[in-house]
């Protein structure tokens, strides 16, 4: 859950996405400008949720009348030709379709618990652009490995964090926090405890100025009336 800053404390924004979700990927530029514009007045806590946990389910369910696969490959498409920051490969769900979000979540996962939460920042940001740019199946536990040793990260431990159940726990509760704190969509940022959410494909501008104005006027601080 968010914390609320106090005098010399900053900011934390816990952020929930899926890794194969297009809007976290046009989101990821606006979470660079906060984290530049900000800086150390605030922390931003990467968390996951399961949006295509479940792809093929989720194109039955909700993309069967609208072209499968190939109607979501053009909706994603679409969604971000306006952003020149979100390349899109545009073999993306035409020929390369990631089965599910759950390996790369856990990965990342993995790596935290190992290496720590700069590396899995990193990791996860390599695991978007194999995905959006160069359209690599993301949920491919050989193209995860390979990723991690392009990281130059220790692969032993990473795995040890993977076969110990440490890495399943820790995404476990990330999935159970996403659904404790009803969250709708992804990307979502939590703040100020959970007193406000803001998901989907949120200006950089609102983001800013919500935290802004959480920054000067925390709302744990006692009121005069």
């Amino acid at each position: 859950m968010s914390a609320t800053p106090t005098a010399n404390q900053p900011l934390t924004i816990d952020y929930y996405s899926d890794v194969l979700c297009v809007w976290a990927w046009i989101a990821q530029r606006r979470i660079e400008e906060l984290k530049y514009q900000l800086n150390d007045r605030i922390v931003i806590r990467y968390h996951y949720m399961d949006v295509f946990g479940d792809v093929a389910g989720k194109m039955e369910k909700q993309w069967q009348s609208r072209g499968g696969f190939c109607g979501f490959a053009e909706h994603v498409r679409h969604s971000a030709e306006n952003f020149e920051h979100a390349e899109i490969n545009p073999k993306l769900w035409v020929d390369v379709r990631p089965r599910s979000s759950a390996p790369c979540h856990l990965m990342t996962k993995a790596v935290e618990s190992a290496c720590g939460w700069q590396a899995a920042e990193n990791y996860a940001l390599c695991l978007r652009k194999a995905f959006f740019c160069e359209a690599k199946d993301i949920a491919d536990w050989g193209v995860l490995k390979h990723l991690v040793e392009l990281q130059e990260l220790d692969l032993p431990l990473i795995e040890a964090e993977l076969n110990n159940g440490t890495a399943m726990a820790a995404l476990m509760n990330d999935y159970q926090n996403a659904k404790a704190e009803g969250l709708k969509g992804s990307p979502s940022y939590v703040l100020d405890n959970g007193r406000q959410i803001l998901f989907g494909n949120v200006g950089y501008r609102i983001l800013a100025a919500n935290i802004e104005e959480l920054l000067k006027n925390p709302s744990d601080e006692a009121s005069w009336c």
